[in-house]
């Protein structure tokens, strides 16, 4: 069976540096930190008292007011974001069979700032149950595909993956294979998270998993510095439109990208931490190369995972070394959680997008913050340290690794007939 070509035909982007895909590049390439005081709830009693939000979003633009009350925040987030990349698409919804255009989308929580109100609320009554009947559709983490299939009369397969951190590419990867397969044209994919709330950022205090370095919040994301000390919350939406290669050239459409491998792989190791000698992570890009069909040579820029933890930051450095060899040396690696922060279950849909706007414009985006080395790291790899960096960029590996072992690389590539 000859596999289908894939093709990304449209974008959209809500993040903490800006709610369009040209803003989210332009600040991406000006090395951009996206870190604030947060502003959603008092933060007096916690360790973090910042994140990456996303600023002056407004979801009227995007959902009708009445609307908007029956979404949480990350479904939002989703809405908004589909809603763009259908646009920038130039898909003509009726001139399409619905039936074989889907939604598979990714958030690692869903809709965690709804479940925290509402149990509030239940407290605060006493213990009455007057939950609201929007409770459980506004919580549950595939609303968000459910919402976005009816608003456009998508038919499709549809559903949500849930891998913690990797879940959006996992999204990306299981609507390729539909396509690629032949069981459908096209699909809305990509992921949202809305994790920024009391139980967000207490529950990843709890686990000295993010920055505490609230009187440096802006540089306090810093991939690969010996003073990492943890993540930095982030959060919005990163949506593809992806579609089979020949219905995207019959009708005329512009191809940002080829979608030409991926994999997955676990590390089978700890609940929260990588494999130190990153056999997880070697495994997923090794197994993400050979389903492309390329070799380590044909990589000119990796989007690592690169979260600014400890142990992380290290075991896919390991990682790149052992797959990549020589290679590793000649081509670039860089971190956007840098500036964006980590939207956990979204960060593949984001860095993806980064990915493909480092293909469309030949040039890598930077790590920024970093200033000190740590002994345990190899600084002959190019980091893309604090500027970014221009080279031909035909091909770039995305690695997202969640909490559980579960890892996902994606591979785009410039398209050509």
């Amino acid at each position: 069976m000859e596999l289908k070509r894939v093709v990304v035909t449209g974008l959209g982007a809500i993040t903490p540096l800006g709610d369009s895909v040209e803003e989210y590049w332009d600040n991406l390439m000006k090395g951009t930190s996206g870190a604030g005081i947060i502003t959603r709830f008092d933060t007096t009693n916690f360790k973090t008292k910042f994140a990456c939000e996303v600023k002056d979003f407004d979801p009227t633009k995007y959902i009708d007011r009445k609307e908007v009350r029956r979404l949480d925040l990350y479904a939002q987030f989703a809405l908004a974001s589909t809603d763009v990349a259908l646009e920038d698409s130039g898909l003509d919804l009726e001139a399409i069979d619905l039936e074989r255009f889907g939604v598979i989308w990714g958030s690692g929580i869903g809709g965690s700032e709804t479940f925290l109100h509402e149990v509030i609320g239940y407290t605060e009554n006493n213990k009455v149950p007057r939950f609201s009947p929007f409770f459980i559709p506004k919580m549950i983490a595939d609303i968000a595909s459910g919402h976005i299939s009816m608003r456009h009369g998508l038919q499709g397969p549809n559903f949500t993956t849930v891998s913690a951190c990797a879940s959006s590419s996992n999204a990306i990867i299981d609507a390729f294979n539909y396509i690629r397969l032949g069981q459908a044209t096209g699909f809305v994919t990509g992921g949202s998270e809305a994790a920024i709330n009391e139980v967000g950022i207490g529950g990843f205090n709890a686990m000295k998993a993010i920055s505490t370095r609230n009187d440096d919040f802006a540089t306090a994301s810093r991939p690969f510095d010996v003073t990492r000390d943890g993540f930095v919350m982030g959060e919005g939406s990163g949506a593809l439109i992806l579609e089979e290669l020949e219905h995207a050239k019959a009708r005329g459409a512009k191809i940002y990208a080829e979608v030409v491998g991926a994999g997955m792989s676990a590390d089978a190791h700890h609940l929260t931490a990588p494999h130190p000698e990153g056999r997880g992570a070697a495994a997923v890009m090794r197994n993400a190369l050979k389903d492309a069909g390329m070799v380590p040579e044909e990589v000119d820029y990796i989007n690592v995972h690169g979260t600014s933890t400890p142990l992380g930051d290290i075991s896919e450095t390991n990682a790149i070394k052992i797959i990549f060899g020589e290679h590793a040396y000649k081509l670039n690696i860089s971190s956007t959680k840098s500036m964006h922060g980590h939207l956990l279950g979204a960060a593949g849909a984001v860095e993806s997008i980064a990915a493909i706007g480092a293909i469309n414009r030949n040039m890598v985006p930077p790590t920024i913050n970093f200033k000190e080395k740590d002994d345990r790291i190899d600084y002959d790899l190019n980091f893309t340290f604090n500027k970014a960096q221009e080279r031909n960029v035909d091909v770039v590996l995305s690695n997202t690794f969640g909490f559980g072992g579960h890892n996902a690389s994606v591979i785009y590539k410039a398209y050509t007939e």
